[in-house]
């Protein structure tokens, strides 16, 4: 062969009308991985020709006469698309061939980026109308069965539960499935019946998703749900936790037939369905203590001098009481106090160098009194009690010991909520009782805020309602609603914010304190 065909970029093949090989260049011999003496040996390029599905080349030399032709094809043998490039000669066959697996490869990567971005876009529009749907539901059985319907009534995966500890109990129970559950189902609930454990009680325990794939292959897995999977044809799980600040409710389990079913960005958006699932029941918890008639209420004694209250009355003259707290989602939880026969400055400093202390702010003081916004982590009691659904009616420390009063609705796991804070703080349960909830209709509460309120008022406050001073844009201003009434613009705002005070007080339910 000529050296410049020798040393071409292109497989060169020369074939007799027979298929002996005449020629074959370096790029050829390496293409197809040929041995060096093909030629000189004189064998028959049919014998050498890595096999394909169609075999085209070996089916053209057992033709009567060949013709000009291009076609590409796969070669398992050397994992490569082939170029193959046929042209007959005067005295036989000459045959091109090019490796072009990395146009097919490019194909089939954008194939499957098309299908991974379709399947994230099915996902994201269903995960959606999961969160859409979680907005107007108000009970735990509607979280969990609008939960399950909506993953396991599509068909990217096979099915899905939640599960939530046993009221009372440290087993899970199922509290709703949905999708073709076959026998893995079954097997599951088996397992939590038992000792055995298993993703949903790790993504519990943890409060971390669990992920799961191949199942078959985990040990972690129990063996009895291993075999139900495999015979169901499911191959992997994702166990996601309802998490809502460091309380975890339960679990929810999403089970496919895929190996690879669940990709980093799906496993994001189920841990954002996890946390909105664990808000909406934590809004349900605090929805049925509000409705129901009857309520339980616990006393409890703190004496853990880790608890940044206990710890400062400890070492200071006075007590520290709740006025009130509010609960955030993801932040700390805000504590407005009440500082009375104490050092309000003392109690400030002192609490801003507690490790659980995320901020103190003086709102006023009055002599040995004074009142207190502190902001606390999750690791006090007081922030444990509120993420689990109680609501604190009252606190007061003094000389390293506290004592809360919460309420609890009578369908929470009411020993489980004292033994998580008995538990882990040193703590005791002085009462437990269940009461009657005392609602007042709205003349009366008009009626009692009217006795608190002065004449000049809730003359003010009647005057500037009617008048628009609390709209935006106002309709009139203060300087307008004090002409009105014939005060200056001073002592208009001085009777407004005391009347509001009283009203915002009287709503909250919190006593006179100094401030």
């Amino acid at each position: 062969m000529d050296e410049r065909l020798n040393r071409a970029p292109v497989g060169i093949l020369s074939t007799t009308e027979t298929g002996a090989i005449v020629a074959a260049n370096d790029c050829a011999r390496e293409l197809l991985s040929l041995d060096t003496d093909c030629v000189s040996a004189g064998k028959v390029l049919t014998d050498l020709f890595p096999a394909s599905v169609e075999d085209t080349v070996p089916r053209l030399f057992e033709t009567e006469s060949i013709d000009s032709q291009e076609f590409e094809e796969y070669y398992p043998e050397l994992d490569k698309w082939l170029s193959v490039t046929v042209l007959p000669t005067d005295d036989g066959v000459t045959l091109y061939v090019q490796d072009c697996s990395e146009r097919y490869h490019d194909r089939r990567t954008i194939g499957e980026l098309r299908g991974e971005v379709d399947r994230l876009t099915n996902i994201n529009a269903l995960i959606s109308d999961v969160l859409g749907e979680l907005v107007a539901v108000s009970t735990r059985e509607e979280i969990a069965e609008t939960i399950c319907e909506r993953l396991g009534g599509t068909e990217l995966y096979a099915f899905a539960l939640m599960a939530e500890r046993e009221l009372g109990g440290e087993r899970l129970s199922v509290r709703a499935a949905a999708g073709s559950t076959g026998r893995t189902l079954d097997a599951i609930e088996r397992t939590l019946e038992g000792k055995a454990v298993g993703p949903e009680q790790q993504a519990i325990e943890t409060a971390e998703p669990q992920l799961v794939q191949p199942l078959g292959e985990e040990v972690a897995v129990p063996e009895a749900v291993r075999r139900a999977a495999f015979a169901d044809g499911i191959q992997s799980l994702l166990a996601v936790p309802l998490t809502y600040g460091s309380s975890v409710y339960g679990v929810v389990s999403i089970y496919a037939t895929d190996q690879n079913a669940f990709s980093e960005r799906e496993r994001a958006n189920f841990e954002t369905v996890g946390e909105m699932a664990g808000f909406a029941i934590n809004a349900a918890r605090h929805r049925s203590l509000l409705l129901s008639d009857t309520v339980v209420e616990l006393t409890l004694a703190i004496r853990d001098n880790q608890d940044p209250f206990v710890d400062a009355t400890a070492t200071h003259d006075g007590t520290l009481t709740i006025d009130g707290m509010i609960l955030q989602h993801d932040e700390p939880l805000l504590c407005y106090l009440t500082v009375r026969d104490g050092c309000v400055d003392e109690y400030a400093n002192s609490l801003r160098a507690h490790e659980h202390i995320k901020s103190c702010r003086v709102l006023s003081t009055h002599d040995e009194s004074g009142s207190l916004e502190v902001s606390v982590d999750s690791a006090t009691a007081v922030a444990r009690l509120a993420e689990r659904g109680a609501t604190i009616q009252s606190g007061s420390f003094s000389d390293g010991v506290g004592e809360l009063v919460v309420e609890l609705s009578p369908a929470e796991d009411v020993r489980r909520v004292a033994e998580h804070v008995t538990t882990e703080f040193e703590s005791s349960v002085r009462a437990k009782r269940e009461k009657e909830r005392v609602s007042q209709s709205p003349d009366e509460f008009r009626e009692e805020l009217g006795e608190a309120l002065t004449d000049r008022q809730e003359n003010a406050l009647r005057t500037a309602f009617f008048a628009d001073y609390f709209e935006s844009p106002r309709g009139s201003s203060a300087e307008e609603v004090a002409d009105a009434l014939g005060i200056t613009g001073p002592t208009l705002l001085y009777h407004l914010r005391a009347g509001q005070k009283k009203l915002l007080a009287q709503y909250f339910e919190i006593p006179d304190h100094p401030r």
